[in-house]
């Protein structure tokens, strides 16, 4: 057997394999010992390890497209070339682009006071209340208002009656809490759970914690309300652990018995970080299960079988139905945070088969920001008797937030993409996140951002789930100024220092509106957002307007229409650039997609026999109702809710009834077979009573037709006798196919289908 041990050169301080002899007489070294390949052999060593590493790591798929690298590499090419043709950089437009736009927004400072009519100098956060043309703006100007707002809003919330009686009957007002909580001492927790709230620094429960705790702890189904910001993870996650402390422990007693489900995979990591922070001083273990991350390791995980799971909707029932010895039996508390996300159409096959899963003795809590108390939705998650604990106005902003809203006039939403750029050169230049509404835009404005020299990253649902989570920290640590996003980010996140929240359009329902700016003014801190509001969004602004808190104050902010002019100028100069970097990126994509079919295909012919032994991987739905539910899901995304709206277009056919253009005997009919499919063996005796009554029934009154023999089953058709003329002459009546004759005329047909013979009753 031969050793090794490591020797560290005095020189180069490298750690390099040695071999040796057991016999030591002959030295440390062994002198026959040679390298057949030239160089350092060591570094050979680290190349291959290396390489290693990176396959393994890798897999078969395509490692991401950085922009920045393309946007580097088109600089320095660009520089190459210019040196090659002698040509000074200052004379190139891309060249001096920067100090152009540096010199453009010292000028536009110079004149912010102008612009915004405040009278101190250098405040970015300057606003007016006027318009670019002098004229007062009704619907923007001045505070939010209940006068400001049409009276036939479409977000009304008033009741019927029978509405409220139904909440009445529905909900639980006996277990609210009676006595308000001013210290978490005071609810009777166990000594390692007040050890780790007080280690993250929560000194006071917030209104949310402080209602919904002690009613969790009884065990009781909760449907909590409260604005974002407002501590409604720990409200949940805290007496889940307080309950956990007293299950059964061994291993014969251990399972998973919390259930917390997300709507976004960051919030599920966020939730997660909340639950190994508020269990670290006890013994309580946690699982992480969200789309992207390796499978392997999470089923390795779910067999030590967890106290707690927190997971996406899709990715659980993947392990509900795939994973072995997985199960929900043991369920004993089922949280839903953003729990109108999860009940709305994008998840309500996958919510239903996880309820399925779960048993009915349950405790069920649902918390979001704009959770709604209709009955109908919370029918379907099964609650019993749940208190409704809204500390907050339904639909309301922080009480932190300064909105500010920018007006895009009529046929000029071309110049969105210049009003942005002019925001964040000018006033908003730190810690901004910036919605848009789809994840080409964003990506197209990342570009853009890039090209200008603005550090920026984007999070939407064309990443990886690595890249997602790396632009996130990038953020939070503050190496990026600016934050590109889709509604992916709108739910739940809690981002340190988020100073601004900017839209670049208006949401399509006044929840997403809320989520959106709820990313900021988070915890009592303040706040601003900023939103580009075009003539086709004035409704939802309305509505933005009047849940606004009354300490709020709502602003309508002008930037100069020259200062737009100029911009949209320069970003007409970029379009062919960024149509450039955007066809480089395809390619480079193609090339790596086209790579990781030929790694695919390898492992297919080296690795067959193992890959087809695997078990399939089943789903609840047929790939058709899957394609189905997501286009329903993107239809309600659109449509800002409205399931009714069809995506075929104005001219679509509304769904019509089984049952519509029938008879009422022919429906009478159709409920009665349907009736008899689902009642089986039991089908003949419905069938034998339906044919009593049909005897027993009495016949029409009227004049009795003559009984007819057995030779006389013969149909009756209709006569016609012609014309008048005809008739005064006396003439027998004539059959004519599809014309009616005199009401009691009718004809029989003979035996062997001979003659008509008519006769007159």
């Amino acid at each position: 057997m031969t050793d090794y041990v490591m020797t560290i050169d005095s020189d180069t301080e490298d750690a390099r394999p040695m071999s040796i002899k057991q016999d030591l007489g002959e030295g440390w070294l062994d002198p026959d010992f040679v390298f057949d390949l030239a160089g350092d052999p060591y570094s050979d060593f680290v190349r291959a390890y290396n390489g290693m590493q990176d396959f393994v790591k890798r897999g078969s798929k395509p490692q991401p497209i950085s922009v920045d690298e393309i946007i580097t590499r088109r600089r320095l090419s660009s520089k190459r070339k210019r040196k090659e043709m002698d040509i000074d950089e200052d004379d190139d437009g891309r060249g001096d682009f920067d100090a152009d736009t540096q010199d453009g927004i010292d000028e536009e400072d110079n004149r912010a006071n102008s612009d915004t009519g405040n009278s101190e100098a250098g405040d970015p956060l300057a606003t007016s209340d006027e318009d670019s043309d002098g004229n007062e703006d009704d619907d923007v100007e001045g505070s939010a208002g209940e006068d400001q707002v049409s009276s036939d809003d479409s977000d009304s919330e008033g009741e019927t009656q029978a509405e409220k009686d139904r909440k009445i009957a529905f909900f639980d007002s006996e277990h609210r809490p009676a006595e308000t909580h001013e210290s978490f001492f005071s609810m009777n927790l166990s000594r390692p759970l007040l050890k780790s709230i007080a280690s993250l620094g929560f000194n006071k429960p917030t209104p949310i914690q402080a209602a919904a705790i002690p009613v969790a702890l009884l065990g009781k189904d909760v449907v909590g309300n409260a604005v974002t910001g407002s501590g409604k993870t720990a409200a949940f996650i805290v007496p889940m652990v307080e309950r956990l402390l007293y299950r059964e422990k061994g291993k014969k007693a251990a399972a998973t018995r919390c259930l917390v489900l997300v709507p976004t995979r960051e919030l599920a990591v966020q939730c997660f970080d909340v639950g190994i922070k508020l269990s670290t001083h006890t013994d309580i273990q946690l699982c992480l299960l969200v789309g992207g991350l390796s499978l392997k390791s999470q089923e390795m995980a779910l067999r030590a079988r967890p106290d707690i799971v927190i997971a996406t909707p899709g990715r659980l029932i993947d392990h509900i139905r795939n994973s072995p010895a997985f199960t929900l039996d043991a369920i004993d508390i089922l949280v839903l945070d953003e729990a109108d996300r999860m009940l709305s159409d994008g998840f309500a096959d996958e919510l239903a088969e996880i309820i399925k899963s779960c048993p009915v003795s349950r405790q069920t809590m649902l918390f979001s920001a704009t959770m709604t108390d209709s009955v109908d939705e919370l029918v379907k998650m099964s609650l019993n008797k749940p208190v409704r604990l809204f500390v907050d106005p339904r639909k309301t902003t922080a009480r932190g937030l300064v909105q500010e809203f920018v007006r895009v006039r009529a046929g000029k939403d071309s110049e969105r993409s210049a009003l942005l750029v002019a925001l964040c050169k000018r006033t908003f230049k730190n810690r901004v996140i910036i919605f848009l509404r789809s994840k080409k835009l964003a990506h197209q404005m990342r570009i853009v951002f890039s090209l200008l020299g603005l550090k920026c990253e984007e999070l939407h649902g064309d990443l990886s789930q690595e890249q997602r989570l790396k632009a996130l920290q990038l953020f939070r640590d503050g190496q990026v100024d600016f934050l590109m996003a889709t509604d992916l980010a709108s739910r739940g996140l809690d981002i340190k220092g988020v100073e601004t929240i900017i839209n670049y359009d208006m949401p399509g329902q006044l929840s997403q509106y809320l989520h959106r700016v709820g990313r900021t003014a988070r915890a009592g801190k303040q706040g601003r957002s900023v939103t580009l509001v075009g003539e086709a969004d004035r409704k939802m602004l309305k509505a933005a307007i009047k849940h606004s808190t009354g300490e709020d104050k709502v602003r309508h902010r002008v930037i100069a229409a020259d200062t737009v002019q100029r911009w949209v100028e320069k970003l007409d100069d970029l379009k062919a650039e960024i149509a450039e970097i955007l066809k480089e990126e395809k390619e480079e994509k193609q090339l790596r997609k086209a790579d990781m079919e030929l790694t695919k295909g390898q492992n297919m012919i080296e690795h067959e026999a193992e890959i087809y032994s695997r078990p399939a991987r089943t789903w609840f739905q047929t790939s058709k109702e899957k394609e189905k539910a997501a286009a329903t899901s993107k239809q309600v995304h659109e449509t800002g809710g409205d399931r009714d709206v069809k995506s075929k277009g104005d001219n679509a056919k509304p769904n019509r009834d089984k049952l519509s253009g029938l008879s009422r005997k022919a429906k009478r009919r159709k409920l009665a077979m349907e009736e008899d499919k689902e009642l089986g063996d039991e089908r003949a005796v419905n069938a034998a009573i339906r044919m009593a009554k049909k005897s027993a029934r009495p016949s029409k009154i009227g004049v009795p037709l003559p009984a007819k023999t057995s030779n006389e089953k013969a149909k009756r058709r209709p006569l016609r006798y012609g014309s008048a003329f005809e008739r005064d002459l006396g003439q027998k009546p004539k059959h004519q196919e599809g014309i009616r004759a005199k009401k009691g005329d009718t004809v029989k047909l003979g035996k062997k289908g001979g003659k008509h013979k008519g006769r007159k009753p």
